[in-house]
Formats: C-alpha cells, sequence, structure tokens
C-alpha cells in the first residue's frame, strides 16, 4: 500500500513539474504584433496657435490733481460710468508759506503803487479840465490807472489761488474739483479722504486720483514665440476666450506685432495685440481678465490625411506601411512600406499631397493588450 501511495505522490509532482514548464514556455512566447489601422479620409486641416494674454482697456488714463492739498470729498466710486469733464473728488488746497508770502506781499505792491497812481490822475484829470495839461499826457496817466487796478485784481486773484486754490474770477474752473479728463469707467481710486496728493511737476509724477479707462474700446495683448510670429499677418482674426467666461467667445483683430523681441524664461517673446470686437450690449467684460487668443496660422480645405501616428519619419522623406489584402488573423496582416509626400499638419492630423488615394488602409500604432501592459 506504501508503495502505491509513493508512486501517486510521484506522479503528482511530476505532473504539477510539467504543467508549470509548459506555462512557462508558454508565456515566454512571444505574441504576435497587432496593429491598428487606420484609413485615409478627406477633411479640413488648420494649424492653429494658443496666445496667452489678458483683456485691457486701449486708452487708461490716470486722474492728476492740478494743485497740492489734501483730499476732501470723494464724489465718484470705481466701477461708475464718468463723462469728460465731471467731478471725481474735491481738494483741500494746503498753501505753501513761500508761496502765499509772496502772494501777499505783491498784493501789498500793487496796492501801494494803485493809491499813488490814483492820486496822480486825479491831479492831472484837475489840470487837463483847465486846459494845462494835454489830451496826450491826461490819456496816457488814464492808462496807467487801468493798468494799476488790473494788476491788483490779478494780485488778488493769484493770493486766493495760493490760499484757497480758487479765485473768484475763475470759480467755474477751480483746480480744487478733480474732473475726468474722458469718458469711460472708474476703473480704481487709490486714494481716500483726508490723503495727502500732490500735482505732477518736474521732480514727481504727482498723485493719481483716479483711473478711468473707455471700456467699450478693449484690446487683447499677449506675447507670441519667434518660432510661430513669421506666420502672423495684421489684420488677421482671431478667437478670444475669457478664462472667467467659459461660454463667451469674442472675434478680434490682430492690429500690432512689435518689432523688438523680448526675452521670457529664456526664450524670445514678440508682443502682439488685437482689437476686440465687443458686442453693442456688452458690459460683461473687466480689465485685467487673463485671456486665451486661437490663431489660425494655416488652413488646407478638403485634403486627404491621416492621423500624423501612422507616418514612419526617415530623415527629410516620410512613410506609411499600406495593407495588403485581407488576412483571416489580425496578426497576419501584410503591409507594404510606401513613401509618401505629406503637407500640413494639425498635430493630430497631416495632410496626403501623394502616395496614396481616399479610402486605403494604413498600419497604425501596435495595439497592446491588457498581458502585454502587467508584463511591462
Amino acid at each position: 500500500m506504501k508503495r502505491y501511495s509513493k508512486l501517486i505522490i510521484a506522479a503528482i509532482i511530476a505532473l504539477i513539474f510539467i504543467g508549470t514548464f509548459v506555462f512557462l514556455w508558454q508565456k515566454s512566447q512571444k505574441k504576435p504584433v497587432v496593429y491598428s489601422e487606420l484609413a485615409a479620409e478627406t477633411m479640413d486641416i488648420r494649424k492653429t496657435t494658443i496666445i496667452t494674454g489678458k483683456i485691457e482697456p486701449r486708452n487708461e488714463v490716470n486722474v492728476k490733481p492740478q494743485i497740492s492739498g489734501i483730499i476732501a470729498e470723494l464724489l465718484k466710486e470705481p466701477g461708475q460710468h464718468v463723462q469728460q469733464g465731471e467731478v471725481i473728488a474735491k481738494v483741500k488746497v494746503i498753501p505753501d508759506m513761500g508761496q502765499l508770502s509772496s502772494a501777499e506781499s505783491r498784493v501789498r505792491l500793487a496796492d501801494i503803487n494803485l493809491k499813488q497812481i490814483e492820486t496822480d490822475y486825479e491831479r492831472i484829470k484837475t489840470l487837463h479840465d483847465q486846459k494845462v495839461v494835454s489830451d496826450e499826457d491826461y490819456e496816457k496817466s488814464r492808462q496807467q490807472l487801468q493798468q494799476a487796478r488790473e494788476e491788483k485784481s490779478a494780485a488778488v486773484d493769484a493770493l486766493q489761488v495760493v490760499r484757497d486754490g480758487v479765485s473768484k474770477s475763475n470759480a467755474s474752473a477751480s483746480s480744487t474739483l478733480i474732473r475726468s479728463t474722458i469718458t469711460g469707467v472708474i476703473l480704481d481710486i487709490p486714494v481716500k479722504v483726508g490723503n495727502s496728493v500732490i500735482n505732477s511737476n518736474t521732480f514727481n509724477d504727482g498723485t493719481t486720483i483716479a483711473t478711468v479707462a473707455n471700456m467699450n474700446d478693449l484690446i487683447f495683448r499677449g506675447n507670441i514665440d519667434e518660432t510661430e510670429v513669421g506666420q502672423l499677418a495684421i489684420g488677421i482674426p482671431m478667437k478670444i476666450t475669457i478664462g472667467a467666461l467659459q461660454d463667451l467667445e469674442f472675434d478680434a483683430n490682430l492690429e500690432y506685432i512689435s518689432p523688438k523681441a523680448t526675452e521670457s524664461n529664456g526664450a524670445n517673446q514678440f508682443e502682439i495685440k488685437a482689437a476686440v470686437m465687443l458686442p453693442t450690449t456688452s458690459n460683461t467684460l473687466r480689465s485685467g481678465y487673463s485671456a486665451n487668443a486661437e490663431i489660425v496660422l494655416a488652413s488646407a480645405t478638403q485634403v486627404l490625411t491621416v492621423p500624423e501616428s501612422a507616418i514612419e519619419f526617415s530623415g527629410d522623406s516620410t512613410f506609411v506601411y499600406v495593407l495588403k489584402g485581407k488576412a483571416d488573423k489580425p496578426a497576419d496582416q501584410q503591409y507594404e512600406r510606401t513613401a509618401v509626400e505629406t503637407g500640413l499638419s494639425d498635430g493630430v492630423n497631416i495632410e496626403i499631397k501623394s502616395g496614396l488615394k481616399k479610402g486605403d488602409k494604413v498600419r497604425g500604432p501596435q495595439i497592446i493588450t491588457d498581458d502585454e501592459t502587467q508584463n511591462n
């Protein structure tokens, strides 16, 4: 009995050994290579590029005061629409003591001069009435009196401007009233009531009271790589998409290409600008929106194409593998290496100018099974 038991155990071990050997042998056998099949067909091809940039107004103006002082009142807020000449803020003047002293001195001197000339005029007028002084001397004295009065008035106005920022004679054009220089939307008011402001002069740019822009005239500004800028031309159309407004798309026309490159991350970039065409009733765009512009660099209509993955590149030549006949098994398919002339590519499909005809089947990428994926 023991003898039979040993034989059975030996047989079982032998079967396991043989089965393992057969399994490993089968696994070690090279799987037949199977390729996908792709058909040559006609379609439209467009080579496009995407440019990242932002939307901004064509004209953005910084409104600055004509005098130095303190913000006394703000009459507008960011986002409000203003007309040219409309008051945005009021400034309370803090007079410069040197200028104030000089203006007061000028008033005093003008007053002294006027009193002297008035006395002289009265004397000459009396003598003229007595026929002692000629008409010419009388007219000259009267002219001097008028000039002295004008000088006194100008000195008083100058004092009021230095002290108050406005004079009685030009109250309607007061420099204490900060007015918008263009019609548009207020983008920003970077000051608050009580802030000190200075006017623009030789030594500084002055304090910005408000930033105003015409939001009906917007441009797209971005940068394009030097490898693609040569394919652009002024006037070509663009499609603008806004990152924050995915459902909206705007047309634009390229209107500027920088003649000089700027280096960015080791690459030469050229600035471009495009006029954005807005709907007549559009209030959706805001200054500074991030945007992408799609530009068609080249296109071909109804040309013969194959997926670019089917192309074999060898030096300056290109080839495809054309299916010959039809085999019973995919692994037995036969392909013929054929030279083709290629044209425009959109990165997925490529134009075939010669070497193929519509409907031809070509060899595509190898089909990878799940077993091969696991083994890799």
